[in-house]
């Protein structure tokens, strides 16, 4: 009788250091891309550049559809800030002119 109890005491001890440990059902985050860890306009940037998507050149508008397309809907001032501090010296990306136009791309 006592080792029924110790057991469901240890049950429920096992069943709430999972939830705290693992707190995202892995099924959940395969189901959507993998990108609700990335949150805000900054997180969407993030997650596109760790898909690779800045490997090439990528003018705004490209960078504005692609954060749609995901479900990241912001207006250009929003993208704008953190596509600014994403390309200072020593972070993410890179910015440049080509063309007249602002570009941004991974920084190697």
């Amino acid at each position: 009788m006592i080792t029924d109890k110790v057991l469901k005491d240890l049950l429920i001890r096992v069943k709430r250091l999972e939830q705290a440990t693992f707190r995202k059902n892995p099924k959940q985050q395969e189901s959507n891309g993998g990108h609700q860890d990335f949150k805000g306009a900054t997180g969407g940037l993030r997650f596109l550049a760790s898909k690779g998507f800045f490997d090439r050149k990528r003018n705004f508008g490209e960078i504005k559809e692609a954060l749609a397309n995901l479900g990241y809907h912001y207006s250009k001032q929003a993208i704008q800030t953190p596509l600014n501090t994403l390309s200072r010296a020593g972070e993410l990306l890179v910015s440049f002119r080509e063309g007249g136009k602002k570009v941004y791309a991974k920084r190697k």
